[in-house]
């Protein structure tokens, strides 16, 4: 594993890709997802000009946060939370990215003492093995969504199934960028829908043709 050289990779990759789809590089920010390595592993990350670090599971995002909260790094949480778990980790969340329930946005709203910024997720591809809403389910519940103002929507959130082509990515991207300009048109107070929150190792360069801001990167920074 060559850390300083994957990361490199990495970021050229991103540079390259947002220079295709005609986007200023400082508009895409790489989140490293570390959720297969070690403190001192994702430590090392750091010198090399990641700042941003996702975890899926609670307990690996509280244990890499204490250790390396006197850096400056911007704390993503990118898994399912189970809304037990709500109150132990939202304090230390700087983006929350799998906003899939109106119950959860509740606890959140319960639990928090300062603004929490939120993607809310989506299942465009309308797999039942992804969570998120459906199109029509978010637009029912935006209004009560609305009301909680410890919450601050900054974009939507969705993942592609595993073995999507290019056409089928794009058509979930685009779908995916045409309901967030569709909320962002209803200019509510707390959902600015200014970022989002798509790609991954496999399809960013899709990602970011269709306006992502955070991309999720794992396996390619450790291989």
């Amino acid at each position: 594993m060559n850390l300083e050289k994957n990361t490199e990779l990495i970021f050229q990759q991103i540079a390259d890709a947002s220079q295709e789809a005609d986007r200023n590089l400082d508009s895409v920010s790489v989140i490293a997802v570390t959720k297969y390595v070690d403190v001192q592993t994702a430590a090392a990350l750091l010198p090399l000009g990641v700042q941003h670090i996702g975890e899926n599971r609670v307990d690996k995002f509280l244990e890499k946060y204490h250790a390396l909260k006197d850096f400056p790094v911007t704390w993503h949480l990118i898994g399912t939370l189970q809304r037990r778990k709500v109150k132990e980790v939202i304090p230390f969340v700087d983006y929350f990215h799998a906003l899939d329930s109106l119950k959860l946005a509740q606890e959140i709203q319960k639990r928090t003492d300062h603004v929490v910024k939120c993607f809310l997720q989506v299942n465009i591809s309308g797999e039942e093995s992804k969570h998120g809403f459906s199109k029509d389910e978010l637009l029912e519940v935006l209004p009560t969504l609305a009301e909680l103002d410890q919450i601050e929507y900054v974009g939507l959130m969705t993942m592609t199934p595993f073995d999507a082509d290019s056409d089928e990515l794009k058509r979930i991207f685009k779908e995916t960028q045409t309901l967030q300009a569709e909320i962002r048109e209803k200019q509510v107070s707390n959902m600015p829908m200014t970022d989002m929150s798509m790609g991954m190792s496999r399809d960013f360069k899709e990602a970011i043709q269709f306006g992502s801001t955070f991309v999720r990167i794992g396996t390619a920074f450790f291989k």
